[in-house]
């Protein structure tokens, strides 16, 4: 039987293969379709782990690339940022201030300028709680990082994230030193970088001790010190060895905000913040909450003042701008030797504070300043102002104002030298110069006074003829004679004070009549040199010398001691001695002075505002007097009264004669002695070998009026 072929081949299935029979000639057969349900499960697996392998090796190849990138980059930064990095085998050596430290005349420190180092000292040395306060505060992990601590500054990014601003930092105590070292202070990002190379630099090749060490003596605690050591002796009066918990909590506190945590300054928010150091040291278990709680139950620490007291500082900021003129302050340190009292000082803060308290809200008076010398200058007390901390300028010195009635003194004593005697006769009337009428403070004339009365009184129509008389010119060269160096205008208004002075050289200016006629140079400064060294500059001498003649000085002191007694210093009378002096009292009250001496001291007080405004009816011879009173008991306590040239003595017969406009003053010879009381100073009468000075006249006005005019005998001048 014969099988029909299909024309189709036979197919078996043998191991998943086809085998296929075909017979001679005959194509061969076709490999059937394969389909997703004929493919075997275990096919699949294989082809994906493939791909898995192949993205892990492009992960690889392409962050190996990144990496290979980063580290050039990084590379390039780090060139980039230290080419021009400072020499680090020098260590920069910052410019530092002098230190100037001013001392009383009883050696004592009043007030200190410039920076302040202190010695050399290593970590080691010091206390463990004093290193300890400075690691829990500023870098706790110091000792376990390589100069960056990544962990902090995530921690500060964190913190100022939350905050909003910047509070906390993460810069490390390496790169603090490193800062210090080699960088400038100054706040950019390039300035970062280069701290952070330096930092890892310096963990490189230096112990953490060492970095530790300079870190200590470099940085600064404020008040102008540099060092952990200056900052000890400069606040506490010891050195950084000595420190106890207490005073090393507060000096690491200081790290922050120097001038913010200032124990001198602001002990107060010291304290606070010596707390949250305290706090830092048992989180970082350095301290337990025993020893916390035992050094928050001590008595506060007072500390001292590396810029010394508040009243004192006008006098040392005064002496201080004078030491360049007095040596090179090249030096590192210098010490200056001043004449400062320091019990007068105090006496003159307390008294100025207490009567301000008192009067001052009542009349419209705010601010007050207060100079007292010796006859030849010397400077024993100076307060500026109220209150230092709040207004550091020094009205005492600085401040130019009126001085009013007290500039009458030049205008007599200009007199004086050409023949004026106390008891000559002035007139007090009415006078129009170019439409100005000055007037008196009573409203009243008074006509013909003595005038020694007149200056006593403070007349000022008589004290505007005595300028006419004497001289406007004559008489500003005698307030240039006797120190005043202020302008001053050439005007009849001079007489009544209208050019700007500062209590200082006015005060200096009365000194000369309270020094027999020396003219006199303020002075604060009698040695400067460094510290245990020899002296670079000592003072020798006095002032110009003879300004004014002995027997001219005794008969304006016989005028001005008439001011104590019937005219407008009656509030400042000393009842155990002598005493003078002239008050003062601007256009409108808005200046108030007394300046008064006794044989042992030069005292000069002023009242008002800084901004001008008028006080309420304040005069010369009230507040400033009864403030110059006040000092000047205490000053004189204790001491002999002294004879005071002119006062409670007898003027001289013949200092001078009526007659002639112009004509000389009579020869000494024919001067009259007077009686000396024992004791009293000498040349109240000058010697008969000296040549008597001639006066000459004294510009046209006085040779058209002579002598009558002078006394004011021709009514309107």
């Amino acid at each position: 039987m014969t099988t029909r072929s299909s024309g189709k081949p036979a197919l078996r299935a043998t191991g998943g293969r086809s085998r296929t029979s075909t017979s001679a000639g005959k194509s061969p057969p076709r490999r059937p379709k394969s389909t997703a349900k004929s493919t075997p499960k275990s096919t699949r697996g294989p082809r994906k782990s493939s791909g898995r392998r192949h993205w892990l090796w492009g992960v690889a190849k392409w962050g190996a690339v990144l990496s290979i990138w980063g580290v050039i980059a990084l590379g390039v930064v780090v060139a980039y940022f230290a080419y021009d990095l400072p020499d680090i085998r020098q260590v920069a050596m910052p410019e530092r201030r002098t230190a100037i430290t001013v001392v009383a005349d009883d050696g004592g420190q009043i007030a200190r300028y410039g920076d302040m180092t202190g010695d050399m000292v290593q970590a080691s040395a010091l206390p463990k709680h004093l290193t300890e306060a400075v690691l829990a505060i500023e870098d706790r992990r110091f000792y376990s990082h390589y100069g960056i601590d990544p962990i902090g500054v995530a921690r500060a990014l964190w913190v100022n994230y939350r905050a909003g601003r910047a509070v906390q930092g993460g810069s490390t105590i390496t790169q603090q030193a490193a800062k210090n070292l080699f960088l400038t202070p100054e706040r950019t990002v390039r300035r970062k970088i280069q701290e952070a190379i330096l930092a890892v630099w310096l963990e490189m090749n230096f112990s953490k001790d060492q970095i530790l060490t300079a870190y200590l003596n470099r940085v600064y605690f404020g008040s102008g010190t540099y060092g952990i050591d200056a900052a000890a002796r400069a606040y506490f009066g010891v050195p950084a060895q000595d420190v106890n918990l207490e005073q090393a909590a507060m000096l690491a506190g200081l790290l922050k905000a120097p001038s913010r945590y200032a124990p001198d300054r602001n002990p107060e928010a010291a304290r606070q913040r010596a707390d949250v150091v305290l706090g830092a040291m048992v989180d970082a278990d350095f301290i337990t909450d025993k020893e916390r709680a035992a050094a928050a139950d001590q008595p506060p620490v007072p500390p001292r003042r590396p810029g010394g007291g508040s009243g004192s500082r006008y006098f040392a900021d005064w002496v201080a701008d004078q030491v360049p003129d007095f040596v090179n302050t090249a030096a590192p340190a210098l010490r200056v030797e001043t004449t400062l009292v320091p019990s007068l000082q105090r006496a003159a803060e307390s008294i100025v504070d207490a009567r301000m308290a008192e009067d001052g809200g009542k009349v419209g008076a705010s601010q007050a300043a207060l100079v007292a010398m010796r006859p030849d200058g010397a400077v024993v007390a100076m307060v500026g102002g109220r209150g230092y901390s709040q207004s550091q300028f020094n009205r005492a010195v600085t401040a130019q104002r009126q001085p009013g009635s007290s500039f009458k003194m030049f205008a007599y004593l200009s007199a004086v030298e050409q023949g004026l005697t106390p008891d000559s006769l002035v007139l007090d009337a009415p006078i129009t110069i170019k439409n100005w009428s000055p007037g008196n403070y009573d409203g009243k004339f008074h006509g013909e006074v003595t005038a020694r009365e007149a200056l006593a009184k403070s007349y000022n129509t008589a004290a505007v003829r005595m300028l006419q008389r004497a001289g406007i010119n004559r008489t500003i060269e005698l307030a240039r004679r006797l120190g005043i160096a202020s302008p001053l205008r050439p005007e009849l208004s001079l007489a009544l004070g209208t050019s700007e002075v500062n209590l200082l050289e006015l005060t200096a200016a009365y000194a000369a009549l309270a020094n027999q006629g020396n003219g006199v140079w303020p002075y604060g400064v009698e040695r400067i040199g460094p510290p245990g060294e020899a002296a670079l500059y000592t003072r020798f001498g006095g002032g110009p010398g003879e300004a004014v003649l002995p027997w001219h000085v005794e008969a304006m002191n016989r005028m001005l001691g008439a001011t104590m007694t019937i005219g407008t210093g009656r509030s400042a009378r000393l009842d155990d001695r002598p005493s003078a002096g002239k008050s003062g009292t601007s256009q409108g009250y808005r200046d108030a002075w007394f300046i008064g001496f006794t044989a042992d001291y030069v005292v000069g007080v002023w009242v008002g505002n800084d901004d001008g405004t008028p006080m309420d009816k304040v005069t010369g011879g009230s507040l400033p007097a009864k403030i110059w009173h006040d000092f000047m008991v205490e000053a004189e306590r204790g001491k002999p009264a002294r004879p005071l040239l002119g006062v409670d003595g007898s003027l001289p017969a013949a200092v001078a004669t009526a007659g002639g406009g112009g004509g000389a003053v009579p020869a000494p010879a024919a001067i009259a002695p007077t009686v000396t009381p024992s004791g009293a100073p000498k040349l109240l009468v000058p010697p008969t070998a000296v040549t008597a000075p001639t006066v000459q006249p004294a510009k046209q006005e006085l040779d058209q009026g002579g002598l009558e005019g002078l006394l004011g005998r021709l009514g309107n001048g």
